[in-house]
């Protein structure tokens, strides 16, 4: 699965080749290779990669067998417009996986929107709706609301402040929290946002210890997160409020350690520690496949094998991608999924949601909302 240069990817757009002349299916896998998400890259590359060679030892995609082309969707990567269209008017690519921000989701849209079909597979914000993007992945209102909701009902926490890095998706998601906490009987006091790549959280560390703050909601990403929940966990804080995350993986929390995340709850839809028929045989190929040193499964990486099935559905008989979009309407499709999601059709993906909370290195599942 090679990643392509610059260099590349010039040499290729002088040697454009029609999409039918190509037995595969080329497929723009969009994953940050460095940079604050960097950590998700591991995971993410090889669950694609497993789904890769699921679909071939079938039927391929659509007849054709695919092919994996990296594209690094780091934030910090200035050439991720350039590099998709060169490719786009190449004609050598035929679709996109992109697990990235969505900062950089909507970098990719103003570059390649609607000219090939784009399976978004992350947690984000919602309201995705570019014609032939299908944004997969849980939103915030279905991860917030429950979660709130139930931490109020059982830990009752009345002031609440908000963490998160400084673009759409925390913002978005903080306006809504604050609708989500008043309702379980609680108010948002506090917003802190911050650069990617920020170090020092001395600041909102200490407004929290001066707003005299129950919970925290986290929506700090990658290397991000583990830094300031070092930090929170030096301190005593800990003690006094629990946290919140929606974008906290396995990885993530073994960045942390363990002794800094006493109380730490996360929501989403996918855990590795998930007890269901679906996730147990997910982890047996997965580890059948890669072995031991398989990297950590979690729920960015599990999001882009989802994101492959869901694209070999989607392309199911069609030889040309773009064909199939125009019949394709409030169409439902099933796809092969760790998580047992489901498309409803008219941009609308169901995906169940767990409230999990930190033990030691892992998390323990301890409701579906």
């Amino acid at each position: 699965m090679p990643a392509l240069s610059s260099n590349r990817i010039a040499a290729r757009a002088q040697r454009p080749r029609p999409l039918l002349a190509r037995q595969e299916l080329n497929i723009a896998l969009c994953v940050p290779l460095g940079g604050t998400a960097g950590i998700w890259a591991p995971s993410s590359l090889a669950c694609a990669k497993l789904a890769q060679a699921e679909l071939n030892r079938d039927a391929g995609i659509g007849g054709r067998s695919c092919r994996l082309l990296t594209v690094n969707a780091a934030g910090d990567s200035a050439d991720i417009e350039a590099t998709l269209t060169e490719l786009v008017q190449a004609g050598d690519i035929d679709a996109i996986i992109g697990m990235h921000t969505s900062a950089v989701r909507h970098r990719i849209l103003r570059a390649v929107g609607g000219q090939i079909p784009i399976v978004y597979t992350p947690l984000y914000e919602g309201g995705e709706s570019t014609p032939g993007v299908f944004a997969i992945g849980e939103t915030a209102a279905r991860q917030l609301q429950p979660a709130i909701g139930w931490l109020g009902r059982h830990k009752h926490p009345r002031r609440w402040f908000a963490v998160g890095n400084d673009y759409i998706w925390p913002h978005v998601s903080h306006r809504m929290a604050r609708g989500y906490i008043a309702q379980a009987g609680g108010e948002l006091v506090g917003e802190a946002y911050v650069p990617f790549g920020t170090t020092d959280f001395s600041q909102v560390l200490d407004a929290l210890h001066k707003g005299s703050v129950d919970a925290v909601l986290l929506s700090l990403i990658g290397q991000d997160a583990i830094e300031f929940n070092r930090a929170f966990g030096r301190t005593s804080l800990s003690r006094a409020m629990l946290r919140l995350s929606c974008a906290i993986g396995e990885n993530e929390l073994l960045g942390i350690g363990a002794d800094n995340a006493e109380d730490l709850y996360m929501a989403c839809g996918y855990f590795a520690t998930l007890d269901t028929e679906a996730n147990l045989a997910f982890k047996e190929r997965y580890h059948a496949h890669f072995g031991e040193r398989a990297p950590t499964l979690n729920t960015f990486g599990q999001s882009t094998y989802e994101g492959m099935h869901f694209l070999g559905a989607l392309f199911a008989g069609s030889k040309q991608p773009m064909a199939c979009l125009e019949h394709l309407g409030g169409t439902p499709i099933h796809y092969r999924s760790a998580r047992e999601a489901d498309y409803q059709g008219g941009g609308v993906n169901r995906t169940p949601i767990y409230l999990a909370r930190a033990e030691g290195n892992a998390f323990r599942v301890i409701t579906r909302l």
